[in-house]
């Protein structure tokens, strides 16, 4: 699943169902947010949570790249003035007390996603096109075969023979190297490395560190 935040979800909504272009399969709205989720019909492959932010409303085609949509948006107000650029805004799912889970998003504050590459079905090598069918559908501005969200970028690869259409890889961005070596140590422990990679739910999880040390890397 990708979790998306747009400036007017309520409108989206509105176009796509019209339209016929998706089916809701759960809604909820409340004082000052909107959660739409869409039914993957045709998505294959993983399901994983992150959330990314985008700005544009506009579709046309359909989905491409095995991730379930879900398109959210928050109000602003006094409290929460940029919902889509402040990365510590108030987020509905989390609850209604702000100041208990936004003292645990900063106590993980070292740790950005980067970007995520979803793989397109078996004989399916056209990325820039499956790019281009996100852009249109959730208005997600593209970069050739890539989606510009504020925060990550989501690419696309090749699909390929005896693989399942959907999510291939994500990278994060670890800021410190202790905590960056620990990660790699814990991994290692578990046994979960591989070719430059860490290998969760068949996933490949790229680390990478920023800052201070970030020439030094042990994976």
């Amino acid at each position: 699943m990708i979790i998306m935040q747009t400036s007017d979800a309520a409108v989206r909504r509105s176009y796509l169902e019209t339209q016929g272009l998706a089916k809701v399969i759960f809604s909820y709205e409340g004082d000052d947010f909107d959660c739409v989720q869409y039914h993957p019909k045709g998505i294959k492959g993983a399901v994983l949570v992150f959330k990314s932010f985008y700005v544009r409303p506009r579709a046309d085609f359909g989905l491409p790249g095995g991730m379930m949509p879900e398109l959210d948006s928050h109000r602003p107000s006094p409290a929460n003035p940029g919902p889509l650029t402040s990365r510590f805004s108030p987020w509905h799912a989390c609850g209604a007390d702000y100041g208990s889970y936004s003292a645990g998003m900063r106590r993980c504050s070292n740790l950005r996603l980067v970007s995520a590459v979803c793989r397109l079905a078996p004989g399916d090598g056209d990325t820039q096109a499956a790019a281009r069918q996100w852009e249109e559908l959730f208005g997600v501005p593209r970069e050739g075969d890539e989606l510009a969200f504020t925060n990550m970028r989501m690419m696309f690869t090749k699909g390929e023979q005896d693989k399942a259409e959907g999510l291939e890889s994500i990278t994060i961005a670890v800021e410190g190297e202790e905590r960056f070596n620990a990660i790699l140590d814990a991994a290692r422990e578990e046994g979960l490395c591989g070719d430059g990679w860490i290998n969760m739910l068949r996933i490949k999880w790229y680390f990478v560190l920023i800052g201070e040390g970030s020439g030094k890397s042990k994976l």
